[in-house]
């Protein structure tokens, strides 16, 4: 541990290459949920986005109790869990700095963090409380509604209680149509659109192969938005708005990676709506006392409503993900803005 503090508190070199001192980056991707290869392309995104003059950068991928590095030859090398280290040319290197871009656990729900706690090492997502919260999203509705942040009314079924919430209450309570989602997941999977009670019983089921506990959302109709934003100690980014179109159903799994979307980058919106949008997303990051990049997904109603829908803490990071669209909508680039949320941490 002591030899850890000892790099991590070193500043960066100003040029010089892999090997000079730098600062010692994990990209930490994969994870066990269905998303596991969408995290995989983020960690590619990430790698080609990372200042290489600056930092020394492995992609670590972590599946169940499989956790191994990508070395700079191409070949891989087991991850020791006792610190995070693993050996090189016959060296045992640390690293300084634990980027993750796992999208569902370990890395979206605080586990990962909390190991991470453990052996004091920096990392660029939100801690413990902030990322298990922000994972449930019926908790996280529960409690940004008490700030008076509107979200979509909702109800909570677990597992094996499935009967103390009948089809008929649902459909008094919530409204058709409706969404039924995985409650804790991080997943664009087990998401269904429900049009009439004949329809929740299935579609229940499926996203309970996602997640034990599962939440019924009301429809809100409107203008489904999404940005960006991340705080250091000198300064708050607050991203360009996005404006989400699609002909599916839903932003959906084949929306989202398939390509089946339209992404708007300013979005079509008056400039008093995107201004309030900003000004919620900044409440929002500091409510939660968030770390790094976070991205939040609103819907604009008609009436010029403002609804929050999710709030992403590993959003994703391909070169067509939302956030590095953002970026570069700003005039910024993506390799000053992990530089900033890396230093922030030192």
């Amino acid at each position: 541990m002591e030899n850890r503090n000892n790099i991590s508190n070193q500043a960066p070199l100003p040029s010089g290459g892999v090997g000079g001192g730098f600062r010692t980056i994990a990209i930490v991707c994969g994870g066990d949920s269905s998303e596991h290869d969408v995290s995989l392309r983020s960690a590619q995104g990430l790698y080609s986005f990372f200042d290489k003059e600056r930092y020394d950068v492995y992609i670590v991928d972590i599946k169940g109790q499989d956790w191994h590095v990508e070395l700079h030859d191409g070949t891989t090398t087991k991850i020791d869990r006792n610190d995070f280290s693993f050996v090189e040319d016959g060296k045992a290197k640390l690293f300084d700095y634990a980027y993750i871009t796992i999208h569902g656990t370990p890395g979206e729900n605080g586990l990962l963090q909390g190991y991470f706690d453990l052996i004091d090492l920096p990392y660029s997502t939100s801690g413990v409380l902030v990322e298990a919260m922000t994972f449930d999203k019926f908790v996280l509705n529960q409690y940004l509604r008490s700030y008076g942040v509107s979200v979509a009314d909702s109800l909570l079924i677990r597992k094996g209680y499935e009967e103390l919430v009948s089809d008929d209450e649902v459909e008094e309570r919530i409204g058709m149509p409706c969404f039924v989602k995985p409650a804790a997941d991080g997943s664009s999977f087990g998401v269904s659109k429900v049009k009439n009670k004949d329809q929740l019983a299935p579609a229940i089921r499926k996203a309970m192969l996602e997640s034990p506990e599962i939440m019924v959302e009301s429809y809100l109709e409107g203008t489904e938005i999404t940005q960006g934003i991340y705080k250091t100690r000198e300064k708050t980014v607050i991203f360009p708005i996005t404006e989400v179109v699609t002909s599916n159903e839903f932003f959906d799994y084949d929306a989202k990676y398939n390509g089946q979307v339209k992404e708007i980058t300013p979005a079509r919106i008056a400039p008093e709506i995107a201004d309030r949008v900003s000004k919620i997303t900044s409440h929002i990051y500091d409510i939660l006392h968030c770390n790094g990049i976070i991205r939040i997904d609103y819907i604009i109603s008609p009436e010029g409503k403002i609804s929050m829908l999710e709030v992403n803490t590993t959003p994703g990071m391909t070169a067509t993900s939302f956030i590095p669209q953002q970026v570069r909508a700003a005039g910024l680039e993506m390799k000053d803005v992990l530089s900033d949320i890396v230093e922030n941490s030192f």
